[in-house]
């Protein structure tokens, strides 16, 4: 029901919007044609003024023509003036409120997300310690709820961070550091964290050697690990995951490739936008914020790089990270 009234409530205004829109223009032709009308008026009334015996007849009425044809070029030119005004004033406030429109629905959803995304481990984290208090576990069983609770624990924290960066960047306030990093040891180190995490999931790192890189090592773990996350977020548990490093003197580039579902054409200019998820919040299976590919790609280019994703064959979805030295 909100999301029918919101559709409904969106449609009233640009109905509303429109038909201003229209009336202005109507009203801007309106006066033209009025102030054209009185013009022909005041030609006809000064022409019939002018004696057919005086001897400057001829000129006299050349004159009245002329200021006659001077103030149709100058109502045009005003009104053509005042079109252009209103039809780029219209557009641009057009596009600016269906920009709002668009991030207001964009947060929204990701304030469902956020709130799914916060109560499912708080409360898997409180069951396991509820159970562990509670219980008389053997020494299995109790290894393996201590090692899901950190995993939802770690999980919680990878969102506070993602929340927490990606408010700092856009303030412009994160202090981001240049060191030299040994940037194949930080990727190795972020795939067998995931290793630990999801032992079921097959994750492959390819690596050509060692990669430099001056950067933040917190803003690059968090984009490397985002960009797993997402590889094993979106495509099957039975599928590997893989993780490809090359570097030469001049670039350094990581790949992260999964054999998932994909993503569509038209979604891919979209899927780098600050809370943009593919599908719908309401029918979502996935988790998610839609922070991680919006802090992967700035983290990039605030590391003198980009992000690009294409298809992979015969399925999935490729991102490739190129810093360029």
């Amino acid at each position: 029901m909100p999301s029918l009234y919101k559709r409904k409530r969106l449609t009233v205004i640009t109905m509303v919007y429109w038909f201003l829109l229209l009336y202005i223009l109507a009203a801007l032709i309106f006066w033209f044609l009025e102030l054209q009308r009185q013009n022909r008026q005041m030609t006809a009334y000064r022409l019939a003024r002018i004696s057919i015996e005086s001897p400057r007849f001829d000129q006299e009425q050349q004159d009245v023509m002329r200021e006659e044809k001077r103030k149709t070029t100058q109502y045009i030119g005003e009104g053509v003036t005042f079109l252009i005004l209103i039809i780029v004033g219209a557009l641009f406030v057009y596009r600016a409120t269906r920009r709002q429109i668009h991030l207001n629905q964009q947060q929204q959803n990701f304030m469902m997300a956020v709130t799914h995304e916060l109560k499912t481990p708080i409360a898997v984290i409180k069951l396991n310690l509820e159970t562990l208090r509670k219980r008389q576990l053997d020494d299995e069983k109790r290894e393996r709820m201590i090692q899901n609770t950190l995993q939802e624990a770690n999980r919680l924290n990878d969102l506070c961070n993602n929340i927490l960066v990606a408010s700092q960047m856009e303030a412009g306030g994160y202090p981001m550091s240049t060191d030299e990093l040994d940037f194949s040891s930080l990727v190795q180190s972020a795939v067998q964290d995931f290793k630990t995490r999801f032992p079921a999931r097959k994750i492959e790192l390819e690596s050509a050697g060692e990669a430099d890189l001056n950067g933040d090592a917190l803003l690059l773990s968090m984009m490397v690990n985002n960009l797993i996350e997402n590889a094993l977020k979106y495509s099957p548990k039975e599928k590997p995951v893989l993780v490809r490093l090359n570097s030469n003197p001049k670039s350094v580039q990581l790949a992260v490739i999964d054999e998932g579902v994909g993503i569509p054409d038209e979604e891919k200019n979209k899927i780098f936008e600050k809370f943009y998820r593919v599908g719908r919040e309401a029918n979502r299976q996935t988790k998610g914020t839609g922070l991680g590919l919006y802090l992967a790609r700035k983290i990039a280019r605030d590391h003198n790089g980009d992000i690009a994703v294409t298809n992979n064959k015969p399925a999935g979805t490729n991102f490739t990270v190129h810093f360029y030295l």
